[in-house]
């Protein structure tokens, strides 16, 4: 058996990147994201409806994989989430399940 450092690791890159970016990862991450958005929306602060009716998925391109963000477009949003944390409540709400 080796003993510590006489052994080494080396990644195939081009493997991780094909992976990170098959259809599987994807419906994986939109799976998350829409799992958080209905948490986020069933439990958003209602007064006038604006931000939950604001409140959506984006996704966004990056070096190695794709990524999905639940966002909202109301302009109260950063004040209802830093009052109430709901997007924050509902991204551990669905690291759990």
């Amino acid at each position: 058996m080796p003993r510590n450092g006489e052994t080494s690791f080396e990644p195939n890159q081009k493997w991780f990147d094909q992976i990170l970016r098959s259809n599987g990862v994807e419906r994986i991450v939109d799976a998350a994201a829409e799992d958080t958005l209905a948490t986020a929306k069933a439990t958003a602060p209602e007064d006038t409806g604006a931000y939950k009716a604001g409140l959506h998925i984006e996704h966004e391109d990056g070096r190695y994989r794709r990524t999905a963000r639940v966002v909202g477009d109301d302009p109260k949003t950063m004040l209802i989430e830093a009052r109430t944390g709901n997007l924050a409540r509902s991204v551990k709400a669905a690291r759990k399940r």
